[in-house]
């Protein structure tokens, strides 16, 4: 581990103490490292997807803002050299980071060929603290007074119907 490493980790371990209350136990990083993503209904009101990928761990909002997709089925692809996960219901590409829409743009329609690049619809995902203190995970939810999209789908009306709507397991052939 390097000394920057050994930073972070003191510092997140010093400042978990004090943030015990606002702090809420995901699990252990190892299983969440095996299962790559786990969901978990945090504070009993939050739906929160967490998820290892290369390294980091990121934690947002489960439920797409645009139409409420499990982004827990979502892939997760590299857009503009921004790691996106893309919701499964309609394609759209939100960045783990910072919880940005992405989308391509096109300046000029009639010009062959087309050029296309990159554009943000800005935050439209809530996204949250994830601190590992010890093994363990913790996620600090984003207390923004801002409105989000995804806020929208934080509701228990749509907990019950992603219930209902997760995959059935595939049998294996």
């Amino acid at each position: 581990m390097s000394s920057e490493e050994e930073m972070s980790q003191t510092s997140s371990a010093s400042s978990s103490s004090s943030n015990l209350s606002t702090s809420h136990f995901i699990g252990k990083k190892e299983d969440i490292v095996k299962a790559g993503r786990v969901t978990k209904l945090v504070n009993g009101c939050r739906d929160v997807l967490v998820v290892h990928h290369q390294g980091q761990l990121y934690a947002m909002d489960v439920h797409c803002y645009h139409s409420g997709g499990a982004l827990q089925y979502g892939d997760i692809e590299e857009f503009n050299g921004q790691l996106c996960i893309v919701c499964p219901w309609h394609k759209y590409k939100i960045t783990l980071a910072e919880g940005e829409s992405l989308y391509q743009a096109v300046d000029d329609p009639t010009a062959k060929p087309l050029r296309t690049y990159w554009r943000s619809k800005g935050v439209k995902q809530r996204v949250h603290k994830v601190t590992e203190v010890n093994g363990d995970v913790y996620v600090t939810l984003n207390d923004s007074g801002e409105a989000i999209e995804s806020d929208v789908y934080q509701t228990e009306k749509y907990r019950r119907a992603s219930v209902k709507a997760k995959p059935k397991a595939k049998p294996k052939t």
